[in-house]
């Protein structure tokens, strides 16, 4: 049934995935003071008053993998009669998206280490925030799915 809940907690989730390309996840300045963003996108300096981009093919996966986590819970919508699917796209969602923050993690503290500074709490970006509502939304998703499995068979049984 595509009008249910977990419809709308699977669009929140391609929504809240997809803010990555708008918030950087890591923010560092270098040892000369030129602020740094690290987005999906590629690296965002602010040197001089101006904004200077630079993409690597690092970046050009991270952006890929981050389409491709907003695709599968859309397709997860789409496979709204066959709720073990549901389940299991739901799932492999979540392993993707932990395995994708770790390379985040990794990626920022690539980063900054490369300008001899260590990650710290204070580098964490808003997109480095937005994973946790993502794998929230996924997570009511599939409490939607399976209370609609009960629902489902309890109208079985009174069959």
């Amino acid at each position: 049934m595509i009008q249910r809940i977990q419809t709308v907690w699977l669009l929140l989730a391609s929504v809240t995935i997809l803010a990555l390309f708008l918030f950087p996840y890591a923010q560092f300045s270098d040892n000369s003071g030129i602020a740094m963003a690290l987005k999906v996108t590629g690296v965002l300096n602010h040197a001089g008053g101006q904004n200077q981009s630079s993409t690597s093919f690092a970046f050009v996966l991270q952006s890929i993998a981050t389409i491709l986590l907003a695709i599968l819970p859309f397709i997860t919508v789409l496979k709204y009669k066959n709720r073990r699917k549901q389940i299991s796209l739901i799932l492999i969602s979540l392993l993707l998206v932990i395995l994708f923050a770790f390379w985040l993690f990794i990626s920022a503290n690539t980063a900054v280490e490369a300008v001899n500074k260590t990650i710290e709490l204070n580098n964490i970006g808003i997109g480095a925030l937005l994973i946790l509502p993502y794998i929230v939304f996924l997570l009511l998703a599939m409490r939607g799915i399976n209370h609609d499995t009960k629902l489902i068979k309890s109208a079985d049984r009174l069959r």
